[in-house]
């Protein structure tokens, strides 16, 4: 077994580290997948087992409800339908192997079923991409510095861009390394930032001590230089489309786009999936619940050690 796999397994600890080197080994020994092959069948598998330890769920009691519901997780975060197919592809040999060792009674995969691979969902920038969409802003002029901070900040932090408009200057906790974001519903939560991000805010408050904002507009990170006021959802739309097609790039972009580049990064990276949905502040997890089990701690570890910002720098 390669070194990579070996350095997966360890990571499984309480799982059943035996049942999945036994698995790793039927990979390599009896399907004749090479050890890049089985390296990425450890790591998809690795995302399911995480999930459901965070969730206190035995994997050899999960139901066929609970795997399309976590099927549907990966969809919320913006993981592209062919990844998905790629995952739960793995997950079904996974169960067909434990069923095959009588480690479980039935195969909970079943009647499992991959999401349709033409379905469309948002594109995902690679990390060149947005350093060249950043890269076509002007620095040298006062929008220029602010909007390299919003897109720092809408791929750094995750957030959707009307988070991003109502975002206020007392709800930055930059020495600690956090930001409280009001989400759907006006749900508050604490979003980690990291230093690239923090380092273009305050590129950008130098610039902005400058502006003269509207009576009620003082509080908001980001406003306009001319008008003094927060920005609107449409004029960072509007910008973003300006910066990429001046950066050359034909993806479809939107500013929702850096924030599913945000979760596949991290998922990609190895972080924990239930810390992706905490810091995304999906709706189908109750706030209280993940922070119980997460904590804010391990959340700004999921991105100091997964982010790609993070292990560019490392």
């Amino acid at each position: 077994m390669s070194q990579k796999n070996s350095a997966n397994l360890s990571n499984i600890g309480a799982v059943g580290p035996k049942i999945l080197r036994r698995y790793a080994q039927y990979l390599q020994l009896e399907r004749s997948y090479t050890p890049n092959t089985v390296d990425a069948y450890m790591k998809d598998l690795q995302k399911l087992l995480n999930y459901y330890s965070d969730m206190g769920i035995d994997f050899r009691q999960v139901t066929l409800e609970e795997l399309d519901r976590f099927a549907g997780t990966l969809y919320d975060i913006g993981i592209q339908p062919r990844s998905i197919a790629r995952i739960l592809s793995g997950v079904r040999s996974f169960y067909r192997f434990l069923l095959m060792e009588k480690e479980i009674d039935a195969d909970p995969t079943e009647l499992l079923e991959s999401p349709r691979i033409g379905k469309h969902l948002p594109e995902v920038l690679s990390l060149e991409e947005i350093d060249a969409i950043i890269a076509a802003t002007s620095p040298t002029k006062p929008e220029g510095t602010r909007d390299r901070a919003i897109i720092e900040m809408l791929y750094s932090c995750g957030l959707r861009v009307s988070e991003l408009c109502n975002l206020h200057m007392s709800e930055l906790y930059l020495e600690e390394g956090y930001i409280r974001v009001r989400g759907k519903g006006r749900k508050e939560r604490l979003v980690p930032i990291g230093e690239e991000a923090i380092r273009r805010l305050r590129q950008w408050f130098v610039v902005r001590q400058d502006i003269q904002a509207k009576p009620g507009e003082e509080d908001f990170v980001f406003i306009s230089p001319v008008r003094g006021r927060r920005l609107s959802r449409i004029s960072i739309f509007v910008n973003i489309k300006a910066y990429a097609k001046a950066a050359s790039i034909t993806k479809d972009i939107s500013p929702h786009t850096f924030r599913h580049s945000f979760a596949t990064h991290l998922l990609e990276g190895g972080a924990n999936l239930r810390a992706i949905q905490a810091m995304l502040g999906h709706e189908s997890i109750a706030t209280t619940e993940i922070y119980m089990h997460i904590g804010q701690q391990h959340l700004r570890e999921a991105i100091l050690n997964h982010h790609p910002r993070n292990l560019r720098k490392g």
